[in-house]
């Protein structure tokens, strides 16, 4: 817990460090800082060489620039930190830090540019003379100069790592030329060993080690380490004890659900500093990490593969696919679970082998990417938003009958063109899909594929007292009544009639032909 100022109160508010990724200046200006200098104490302790992938806006900056504090021996930030005791302040070791945070990467020979001017500043600032032509060389000479001139091995830190490949990847010749250069220079750390001291590098993707990383093999890498769950974003106790004076005004249980979730296969779960911080400066909910940057490359993935929305809350991933990363295969499991759009629900083991099942981590993103899949369904913000809000005003009063003709202009409101030109609309999770779509955009409590004796539920809502339960079918010719058969001969309520509320078995029967609702049947019960 950081440490109050003498004389401050408990309850004294402090600055919200938004966007504030420099430690010296969350430090020096009396901000809320969330102590992670344990972590970097446990590092340091236990090997030499790291990597780190956490998604965007997760503190991976600010973590890498405490640590060059750190090496540089800036002993007064470090007061009444947890490694203030556990650290040698009378050593001083040169950091070497590059970062590919900015710059236009999808340009042809721009990563060349921007890594040669990055290489040039250190040696301006450490007065070493360029001695080669490339930057592997140039690396490897700074690296072996900064040591000799200090007496100190170096601490190397590279933020970013990726995102000269991430932003190219739509451009993919221009991703695989960045992946290459990209290569050859992270191998100068292996080969520059016997100058470094520490190596931390941090991106959003794991790229596997045949690929980048083939000239740096001696990477630990920490990503699903339980030691390191927590090294970035914050915990429950964090909000609790840290944010204590933020909490006051604000429903405690609504913060976890919007924003907590997010799990490395720790104990606890995390939460997003950006979203947090923002919701404690604006004192309401928003989908504020979500709304700073979700590509439309993933919702153009995500529907030419025909990925079911209804899926995305329970996919199931090896080890070995969420590991791997590259240019040309990207897994859906991989990129959703690498870019922070689901998470690690639990471990599961089969046959000596570990599977991890995904989900979304918080309303946040279920509702956001919900939302960004619709819009790009229908083409059109204006609509959607108008058809989720009559959606919710139709559930408050329990208008069974209003659910239908609103359900017939959800499809109608989709143009003939984007039928014709994606695939996606032949697959049969499509329908269902566009439904369980509009229900998760406005953040209601839904399960799907809700397992019985009898069998899985297609979908199941729970809103104002009401519990509904849905079949879908898709079927060639109109057979009005199978849908409704299935939920009544499989007794899909039986599970919630313990709840004592109205329940609603509603089923819908979509028509190859008409691309619409061919059937709807609800009974009461």
């Amino acid at each position: 817990m950081l440490q109050m100022e003498p004389g401050a109160g408990r309850t004294a508010r402090r600055k919200l460090p938004i966007g504030i990724q420099t430690f010296r200046t969350i430090r020096e200006e009396n901000c809320y800082y969330v102590d992670k200098t344990a972590y970097m104490a446990r590092l340091v302790a236990e090997g030499k060489h790291y990597f780190l992938s956490r998604p965007r806006r997760f503190g991976k900056s600010l973590f890498l620039d405490t640590l060059k504090e750190l090496f540089a021996g800036n002993e007064p930030l470090f007061k009444g930190l947890a490694i203030h005791e556990r650290w040698d302040w009378s050593v001083r070791h040169p950091v070497l830090r590059l970062s590919f945070g900015s710059g236009n990467f999808k340009e042809p020979g721009y990563l060349y540019e921007n890594s040669m001017e990055q290489l040039t500043a250190i040696e301006h600032r450490a007065g070493v003379v360029a001695e080669s032509a490339t930057a592997p060389g140039r690396f490897a000479r700074l690296l072996e100069a900064l040591h000799q001139q200090t007496g100190q091995p170096v601490a190397v830190l590279i933020d970013e790592y990726d995102k000269p490949i991430l932003d190219a990847l739509e451009v993919p010749e221009v991703a695989r030329a960045n992946r290459d250069y990209l290569r050859g220079l992270y191998a100068t750390i292996k080969d520059s060993d016997a100058h470094i001291a520490f190596t931390f590098l941090t991106g959003v993707s794991k790229f596997s080690k045949v690929s980048l990383f083939s000239g740096l093999n001696n990477l630990i890498d920490i990503t699903l380490n339980p030691h390191y769950s927590a090294i970035c974003g914050y915990t429950e106790t964090d909000l609790d004890a840290v944010f204590a004076p933020e909490l006051p005004g604000l429903d405690r249980d609504a913060i976890r659900d919007w924003y907590n979730g997010y799990n490395w296969l720790g104990d606890n779960a995390v939460y997003n500093p950006f979203d947090v911080l923002l919701l404690f400066f604006n004192r309401q909910f928003g989908a504020y990490w979500f709304e700073t940057g979700t590509p439309t490359f993933l919702i153009e993935m995500l529907l030419t593969r025909g990925v079911s929305a209804l899926a995305l809350d329970d996919l199931l991933g090896s080890e070995e696919v969420l590991s791997a990363f590259d240019v040309d295969h990207i897994a859906t499991e991989a990129l959703l679970f690498q870019t922070g759009y689901l998470t690690i629900r639990r471990p599961e083991w089969r046959g000596g082998e570990i599977y991890y099942r995904l989900g979304y981590p918080n309303r946040e993103v279920q509702q956001s990417l919900n939302k960004s899949l619709l819009n790009h369904l229908t083409g059109n913000l204006a609509r959607r938003a108008e058809h989720s809000a009559r959606l919710y005003d139709l559930l408050l009063v329990n208008d069974i009958e209003g659910l239908e003709t609103l359900f017939e202009a959800f499809f109608a409101s989709i143009p003939y063109q984007w039928h014709t030109n994606n695939e996606i609309a032949n697959y049969e999770g499509y329908y269902a899909s566009v439904f369980y779509s509009y229900f998760a955009s406005l953040g209601l409590a839904i399960t799907v594929e809700d397992s019985s004796q009898a069998g899985r539920l297609d979908m199941a809502v729970l809103f104002n007292g009401n519990v509904y339960l849905f079949e879908f079918k898709v079927v060639e010719r109109v057979s009005a009544g199978a849908a409704i058969r299935q939920l009544k001969e499989r007794d899909y309520a039986a599970k919630y009639r313990g709840r004592g509320e109205p329940i609603y078995l509603i089923g819908v029967e979509f028509s190859r032909e008409t691309r619409n609702v061919a059937a709807f049947e609800v009974e009461g019960m």
